[in-house]
């Protein structure tokens, strides 16, 4: 049985808050955490805030790519280029015309001292990633065995950094369907732990990364078991 059917409603809504506005935020998102509990849950942006409305799309859009990924992983369908593809399209809606599509033309990571993957070779590298994420999980025989691959699919898929823009907040969706799909709780990497997980990222740094993560996963059980207890503390009605 997918882990999925262990979370409520509740604690589905408590991901996605987080997910959207610490992922936006890493990529310079300014809009607070009261006011992603707003857009997402309400549909609403309060009067109060300066965002832009770049800014409220960047959150927003965090809301159908987590609804489609959720469907794909209780059909419990294999991560694909396609499904990739339309994470990307899902979280660019009304922010960029090429949404969805790999980079036709090279582009950087502003401080990186890596070149990114050129446009040409980018799709040949991006079928080889999920290939070997696929056999890696096949045939890991631990549960850090499996997370260690996940991980470092993550740091290859930033370095490759497919998509015209929005590689971050793409490639951290991918990151937690794949640790969704084989049953751990998701990975939110907190807007304040940025310059850490920058590190992690350009550096290759897959050690750290993983001591990391594991810290952040073993806090997120307990916050995932807080969310169970309310839930069966409630009456069916």
């Amino acid at each position: 049985m997918s882990i999925l059917h262990t979370f409520s409603k509740d604690y589905l809504d408590d991901i996605l808050v987080r997910l959207a506005h610490h992922s936006a935020g890493i990529e310079g998102n300014t809009i607070s955490l009261p006011a992603t509990v707003s857009i997402i849950v309400n549909g609403t942006l309060p009067m109060s805030g300066k965002a832009t409305v770049r800014e409220f799309y960047e959150i927003e859009n965090h809301k159908q790519a987590f609804e489609n990924i959720l469907t794909h992983l209780l059909n419990e369908e294999p991560l694909t280029t396609a499904i990739i593809q339309d994470i990307h399209a899902d979280l660019t809606d009304r922010l960029q015309y090429d949404r969805g599509q790999f980079k036709k033309n090279e582009n950087m990571i502003p401080g990186a001292e890596f070149q990114t993957a050129s446009p040409s070779e980018t799709p040949f590298l991006m079928t080889q990633l999920i290939d070997n994420l696929a056999y890696r999980l096949d045939v890991a025989d631990s549960d850090d065995a499996k997370l260690l691959a996940i991980l470092d699919t993550h740091i290859q898929f930033e370095r490759i950094h497919p998509f015209p823009g929005c590689n971050g907040r793409t490639g951290r969706m991918i990151l937690n369907y794949s640790l969704l799909q084989q049953g751990f709780p998701p990975l939110i990497i907190e807007k304040e732990a940025k310059a850490e997980y920058i590190e992690f990222l350009g550096n290759r740094d897959l050690d750290g990364f993983f001591q990391f993560a594991k810290e952040l996963i073993e806090k997120e059980q307990k916050r995932m078991q807080g969310f169970q207890n309310m839930d069966s503390e409630q009456i069916k009605l």
